[in-house]
């Protein structure tokens, strides 16, 4: 594995926080992109938010993580990001709180936000993911199959595992090819984001098999923290598909 790829002036520069960095470049020029045309929003509101959304996501995923892992993570270490361990749902929780602050402030449509930085967050989720098959972390369950690899764990090999973190990013590239075709339906405000919500959780629920008992904590009946909250989230936006977002909206809208 690379956690750390390469020096500069002595700082190491760790494979973690470089492609979380890589994400979020990427994922901000995407939403810059189309901002105007697509979503009637400035592209100099898009850079403030994301902003806005990194530092708060960041922030909310690491005391989440820390909060859930007490065994092993300790408050001091709440900013060494770029080891990785962060909480996806508490990083979303968190910056979806902040954007509505940031909404309100800039009288902006939360929802259009929403749905304008979805698409966005499939890509840096993807990213950094790569960032976690590179530093060794989030992997899975032993496997015979051909591609199974050794990851080096607190200084020791797994055996042939499942490159979970692989999986992922081929998972989260079909999302946002979902989510592209979301945009082009005509659907209230929000449409999008309850997609995203609904199909990352489907993703999540079915991975976590992979990885649980061995990255992942079991929670009770044989399923993880993340497996919980995932069908809640899916119930939640089934329940939206089918009531709020079922049908297109009207010409005079």
């Amino acid at each position: 594995m690379h956690s750390t790829l390469f020096k500069i002036f002595g700082f190491p520069v760790h494979s973690y926080g470089l492609m979380m960095v890589v994400g979020f470049a990427l994922g901000l020029w995407r939403a810059s992109r189309i901002s105007k045309k697509r979503y009637g929003i400035e592209p100099d509101r898009v850079y403030d938010m994301a902003l806005t959304l990194l530092i708060s996501g960041i922030v909310g995923s690491r005391i989440v993580f820390v909060l859930i892992n007490p065994d092993t993570e300790s408050w001091k270490d709440m900013l060494s990001v770029w080891q990785g361990g962060l909480s996806f749902h508490g990083g979303l929780i968190s910056a979806m709180v902040a954007g509505a602050i940031y909404a309100r402030i800039a009288k902006l449509n939360y929802w259009v936000c929403a749905d304008l930085f979805s698409p966005s967050l499939t890509i840096g989720y993807a990213c950094t993911r790569i960032g976690c098959f590179l530093n060794g972390c989030c992997y899975g369950a032993p496997t015979n199959l051909p591609w199974g690899m050794r990851f080096l764990d607190e200084g020791f090999l797994t055996p042939p595992s499942h490159p979970t973190q692989l999986y992922a990013v081929g998972a989260n590239i079909l999302i946002l090819w979902a989510l592209i075709r979301l945009e082009k339906l005509r659907r209230k405000p929000g449409f999008v984001f309850v997609g995203y919500v609904g199909l990352y959780s489907i993703y999540r629920f079915l991975i976590e098999f992979l990885r649980s008992g061995y990255t992942a904590k079991l929670l009770a009946f044989g399923l993880t923290e993340a497996q919980w909250v995932s069908l809640a989230a899916i119930l939640a936006s089934a329940v939206l598909m089918l009531t709020v977002y079922r049908n297109p909206l009207k010409s005079s809208q």
